[in-house]
């Protein structure tokens, strides 16, 4: 059952999580723990999610202590189909229904395509692609039971640009923009929003060689009118928005947060 506009809350109130569980994949560090600790601030009960149970209770420990709200801690494998069964099962038993799925967990591969090699090749699509849709598949039934849900994939600007060495990921990145426009002609008519959000360069421990080399952090400044490496809290609005009540007209779309890299030549 759709949310019809009559229901819809006013102003800032449209973006308050509170009553929301939050599942954010590969939130033990960078921009999933950024994005999971925004989402708890705006109220929501966030699930950090990495294959470490341990690193996994001290970061949602963490979480909780900064904003106040309660977050917890799932460990599971996001390319096993099986444990992605178990995750999802375990969670909605101990919390409820799962309002908001952020698929941020991924990987990167580089080598000239000549080059690539065929596990390289594979962990790519097992885990940023297969596993968005093992995640998404399995979330979304009890949104469509509920009538209503979030479905947030991490992108890229790769998902729209190419550079060398990177057309396998590019690739990848690409394919969550058409998987999530399909989400949305599926899961639309139930009540559910799927949406992409795509970050240029952001500045992150996984970045730090890119960051400390001059000449591509030169590229990078030149080519982004902002004029700058992105910081990982510039991804939080986006996700506060495409989580919250303020973006339930907006669906299959994928909104790039790159400082304009993507609006010029």
């Amino acid at each position: 059952m759709s949310t019809t506009r009559a229901h819809l809350p006013a102003g800032l109130a449209a973006f308050d999580l509170t009553g929301r569980v939050a599942l954010v994949t590969g939130s033990t560090r960078g921009l999933g723990r950024t994005i999971a600790e925004g989402l708890a601030a705006a109220g929501a009960t966030v699930v950090v999610h990495g294959r470490s149970a341990e690193e996994g209770g001290i970061v949602a420990g963490e979480i909780t202590d900064a904003t106040g709200s309660a977050a917890h801690h799932a460990a599971f494998d996001v390319t096993d189909a099986a444990e992605v069964e178990a995750g999802i099962d375990r969670i909605e038993r101990e919390l409820g229904g799962i309002d908001v799925l952020v698929n941020n967990a991924g990987i990167q591969r580089r080598a000239r395509i000549d080059e690539f090699r065929d596990e390289d090749w594979d962990a790519l699509v097992q885990i940023n692609l297969g596993a968005v849709f093992a995640l998404s598949r399995r979330v979304s039934r009890g949104m469509i039971a509920r009538g209503s849900g979030k479905l947030i994939q991490i992108g890229s600007v790769q998902s729209q640009f190419a550079r060398p060495s990177i057309a396998a990921y590019a690739a990848t990145k690409g394919a969550i923009v058409m998987f999530t426009r399909g989400l949305c002609a599926d899961l639309g008519p139930h009540g559910v929003q799927a949406n992409v959000i795509a970050p240029g360069y952001f500045e992150t421990a996984l970045t730090r060689a890119l960051v400390d080399d001059e000449a591509f952090s030169a590229w990078v400044r030149g080519r982004t009118p902002a004029g700058r490496w992105g910081d990982p809290r510039d991804l939080v609005g986006a996700a506060v928005f495409l989580a919250s009540a303020a973006s339930d007209f907006v669906n299959g779309q994928t909104l790039y947060v790159d400082g304009g890299m993507t609006a010029v030549v």
